[in-house]
């Protein structure tokens, strides 16, 4: 079954068009070299897989292979082979410019690092996830919350199917891809602290608590929490600062970026056994901040807390004005304090309560209940004013 991904391609094909070097990153196994080549054949002298040793074996002297090459260029996994990155700022800055590169990479820290170190001005980054809601179809709601957006994962035949699949790419992240990338780290040690975090989904981070279960110090800990957010395996949100009187939240929040793995993780193996669980309102909270992040249009995207208890799920800032996302897993969300709140401090200019029901209406003067499924169908979620 081939799901379009119809936005993806559009970014990716307008990036093309504006810069000389165009990054394509994202998890593993998130659909990064299916979409590539569809753009170009994987039989092509011009497409280098640096896991494939034939293709590392031809960038031994990467002036002289590269150099000649006309079009597009594709470098999958090119978190392989950091040197490349200078040579690609050589080739990129030719005056008649013959190739234009696009590189696709899994380990986001040091991918975004190398390549604002070395092409900056020069490229544009495009980050891809699993499948979204907006792909999928109102319909499936239900199967992408339980087994995430991963591509073999969502489509596998039986749940056992899905599970087993999550299992294998989890043990091969920690055992195979983190020493490929240089984490010298045991895979065991990154295996319990990241079922530890998923006890945190949708909490916000001390390190103190997980260094203290673990047997390490607080900057092993927040080292941990980084290696898994480069991998895009965490999101870690960061809270916003308003000038206000009140005492604000300053720890991050975190979040297991694919439902399907909080879950595999977690223990759940069935949607009736996540409806139940303790973890299933943060689960669908989860889940709703992803499938937002990556489909609606904005700048940044931020939590807002005070220790006075109001707080605001995710807080996105579309040029100069800011718009809040409730999570709510009810059947009919109301207005709250904290939302009236979050008007007031933070002078937002909307307020979209997210919710599994059917119905779109308005619980006060620029605060409406909006039903997740609209975001299928590609219907905004902040109503014009």
């Amino acid at each position: 079954m081939k799901i379009p991904r119809i936005a993806i391609h559009t970014a990716l094909n307008n990036a093309l068009a504006r810069s000389r070097v165009v990054v394509l990153a994202g998890p593993r196994q998130s659909g990064k070299t299916t979409i590539a080549r569809e753009l170009l054949s994987s039989d092509s002298v011009n497409y280098f897989d640096l896991e494939d040793p034939a293709s590392l074996a031809r960038l031994d002297e990467p002036i002289t292979a590269l150099s000649p090459l006309l079009g597009l260029v594709v470098i999958d996994e090119i978190q392989r082979r950091p040197d490349l990155f200078p040579i690609l700022r050589v080739l990129a800055d030719r005056e008649d410019q013959p190739a234009q590169f696009l590189i696709l990479g899994s380990a986001s820290g040091e991918l975004m690092r190398q390549t604002t170190e070395s092409l900056a001005g020069r490229m544009e980054r495009v980050i891809i996830s699993g499948f979204t809601i907006g792909e999928l179809g109102p319909d499936s709601g239900s199967r992408l919350w339980l087994r995430g957006g991963f591509p073999l994962s969502y489509l596998a035949s039986t749940e056992d199917d899905s599970r087993a699949w999550r299992k294998n790419f989890i043990q091969t992240l920690l055992e195979r891809d983190f020493p490929q990338w240089g984490v010298r780290v045991p895979a065991l040690a990154l295996m319990r602290f990241w079922t530890m975090l998923a006890h945190y989904h949708g909490q916000t981070w001390n390190a103190a608590g997980p260094a203290r279960a673990l047997g390490v110090s607080e900057s092993t800990s927040r080292r941990y929490l980084d290696l898994l957010t480069d991998a895009f395996m965490v999101r870690q949100l960061q809270p916003y600062h308003a000038n206000i009187r009140k005492r604000q939240v300053k720890a991050p929040k975190i979040y297991l970026r694919d439902s399907g793995l909080l879950h595999q993780l977690l223990g759940i193996d069935g949607l009736k056994t996540l409806l139940t669980h303790p973890q299933v309102g943060a689960s669908w909270e989860g889940l709703l901040v992803e499938q937002v992040l990556m489909i609606e249009p904005h700048d940044e995207a931020f939590f807002w807390a005070t220790h006075q208890g109001a707080e605001i799920d995710l807080v996105m800032r579309c040029g100069d004005r800011i718009f809040g996302v409730e999570c709510k897993r009810t059947d009919a969300p109301k207005m709250t304090p904290s939302i009236r709140n979050a008007l007031e401090d933070l002078n937002l200019s909307r307020v979209a309560v997210l919710y599994p029901g059917t119905k779109r209406y308005p619980l006060g003067e620029q605060v409406e209940a909006v039903p997740f499924r609209i975001v299928a169908a590609g219907e905004p979620i902040f109503a014009s004013n």
